[in-house]
């Protein structure tokens, strides 16, 4: 009786060992194929999500053709302890297999934010309240001349006054490197000081080659007294760092009772006027040596340099007969 048992229940046991091992190797090669994704694709998984929750997310928006055959693969690779939360970027084709080794390596997007040298603090606090895939707010004032403009990085779900105190953080930095290799003889005795020329000299010039000229100039005023007269300074008197003066000055704007106003207060504002780069700290520190007490813009990008007004006033002719389509 027991050996008719036997005869009848082998083949059974054999044909469904058969099949379970023959679904194994299917799933298992599907978990290796090429998967149904016809274009890139981003996809946020938040944290706290189980394996179950990330299947499905992922076979809804076609990353995967199959939760259950990912799900089965994940924890056949004792992965499913090891997916982490964050925002990825999948190729097209990619294998459900691709796809768990992303998740378990943390191969998040990771974001780029460029500020450009010489914007308010308003202006970055608005570009990186507007940045993607940021989280939170900026609550607290950020106080001008502080940030450091390079290009920083972060990933999906960071904070923006964390990012802003990355900011904060990397001109702090810079400050400390820069402040103790700085040239001897300089009419101003701290950092903040030099932070504040430097946005001067950011906001008078684009030009690479004309910054050490320009803090040049002005250090030159500053040893003899004399007024600075920088019209950025006057522009940001009237707007203070809110919203961008989108006019030329005119001439009873530089008559306004404003201690940022260069044109009616001797030496330097009390505070920067924009958030200045490397290069324009480095110049503020290493000013060029020139006799030049004056400048002003030349029609082609840059400025015309001058020892004395009269050479001063020569130039300003030329940049207006420029501008009125006259001679040079």
């Amino acid at each position: 009786m027991r050996r008719t048992a036997v005869r009848v229940l082998l083949p059974i046991v054999l044909l469904l060992a058969a099949l379970v091992a023959g679904v194994t190797l299917w799933g298992w090669s599907q978990f290796d194929s090429e998967g149904p994704l016809e274009d890139p694709a981003t996809v946020i998984l938040d944290p706290g999500l189980g394996l179950q929750d990330i299947a499905r997310r992922l076979e809804e928006v076609g990353v995967i053709g199959s939760a259950m055959v990912f799900s089965v693969g994940v924890r056949f690779a004792g992965a499913h302890h090891r997916l982490r939360a964050g925002e990825y970027a999948f190729e097209l084709g990619v294998s459900p297999r691709a796809v768990m080794e992303e998740l378990v390596a943390g191969e998040v997007v990771v974001h780029r934010l460029t500020l450009p040298e010489g914007l308010s603090s308003a202006e970055i606090v608005a570009l990186v309240g507007a940045a993607p895939a940021l989280a939170g707010e900026i609550v607290e004032s950020v106080p001008e001349g502080s940030l450091l403009p390079e290009t920083y990085h972060y990933v999906y779900g960071d904070d923006r006054a964390e990012l802003i105190a990355r900011m904060q953080t990397a001109m702090e930095a810079a400050l400390d490197e820069l402040w103790p290799a700085r040239a001897e003889g300089l009419p101003f005795s701290t950092p903040e000081e030099a932070v504040v020329l430097a946005s001067i000299v950011e906001k008078e010039t684009g030009v690479t080659g004309e910054r050490a000229l320009v803090a040049g100039v002005f250090v030159n005023r500053l040893r003899i007294d004399m007024l600075l007269q920088s019209d950025p300074t006057v522009a940001y008197a009237i707007s203070r760092g809110g919203i961008v003066l989108d006019r030329p000055l005119r001439r009873f704007d530089l008559e306004v009772d404003d201690p940022y106003n260069t044109y009616r207060h001797r030496g330097l504002p009390p505070g920067p006027i924009a958030n200045p780069g490397r290069a324009a700290l480095e110049a503020a520190l290493h000013p060029a040596e020139t006799g030049a007490y004056y400048f002003v813009a030349d029609g082609t990008g840059g400025h015309a340099f001058a020892a004395t007004l009269d050479e001063h006033n020569v130039n300003v002719r030329r940049y207006r007969d420029m501008q009125s389509g006259g001679a040079l």
